[in-house]
């Protein structure tokens, strides 16, 4: 006697932005969602990457693409300057027309370049918030205008900083990118949509020096820098329904280096 075979319910669709090397939180999320029963779609843009200290990683998309296609996840790459006022419109149309709606949104995207305060630039600090706030803000108006899940399936998490002295624009946005989040625990709340901010303390993907990496391991409890792992394990755990109660939260996950 055979048994027919159970169609296997759908994948819901995450959208993280700010996959731009295979190294990076955002690349190990989309991996760790993917391997958790997520379709993926992901930004980068290399351009970005390529005036960073670490510099662009060539065919950094294709080999994420792989990865969560190794997970049996659909995925979709969509290179994306999110300091474009029409850009998370233009990306949630590629998303949606390639993969569906979106039930999740992360946003781990940012621009980050160091300046203090007498040395921050307009043209600088300008980018920052519009890369760091506006389009944050941009993208989670966007789910929240088009996400047509069941209630209490939506989900936003977003990274964050409290990085400010010698990174003012930086820590500044982010700290506008805090509040924009958070609201959204309570102006989607009509949608069933979580939002959740993560601060994860310093990680190690390439952007420390030695002695930063020591002076920072030396200061935390647990004698490391965190990894993108860490990240995303939280990040997976408050996107599935085991996270569902925790909602409007700034929380820091940084092995008590702020203890």
């Amino acid at each position: 006697m055979t048994h027919a075979q159970r169609s296997s319910p759908p994948r819901p669709v995450a959208l993280v932005t700010g996959v731009g090397r295979t190294v990076g939180i955002g690349s190990a999320i989309a991996r760790r969602l993917a391997a958790s029963g997520w379709d993926v779609a992901f930004t980068h843009w290399s351009a970005y990457d390529a005036r960073m200290i670490w510099g662009a990683e060539p065919g950094a998309a294709d080999s994420t693409l792989a990865a969560l296609a190794g997970h049996g996840a659909r995925a979709v790459a969509v290179e994306a300057d999110l300091a474009g006022t029409a850009t998370a419109a233009h990306v949630f149309d590629t998303v949606e027309e390639r993969l569906g709606g979106v039930s999740a949104l992360v946003m781990c995207h940012c621009e980050s370049v160091d300046s203090g305060l007498l040395e921050t630039t307009v043209d600088s600090f300008d980018r920052h918030f519009a890369v760091n706030a506006r389009a944050t803000w941009q993208l989670a108006r966007e789910f929240g205008l088009r996400f047509g899940g069941e209630h209490g399936t939506g989900r936003i998490v977003a990274l964050t900083s409290d990085h400010t002295v010698g990174n003012l624009p930086y820590g500044a946005s982010k700290g506008a990118l805090d509040r924009i989040v958070l609201s959204c625990a309570r102006e989607l709340a009509h949608l069933g949509i979580s939002a959740n901010v993560v601060n994860p303390g310093p990680v190690d993907t390439g952007w420390t020096s030695e002695r930063t990496r020591a002076e920072c391991a030396g200061h935390t409890p647990l004698g490391r820098l965190g990894t993108p792992q860490d990240t995303a394990d939280l990040v997976e755990f408050l996107c599935s329904p085991r996270g569902r109660w925790v909602n409007g939260q700034l929380l820091t996950s940084d092995g008590g280096i702020s203890a």
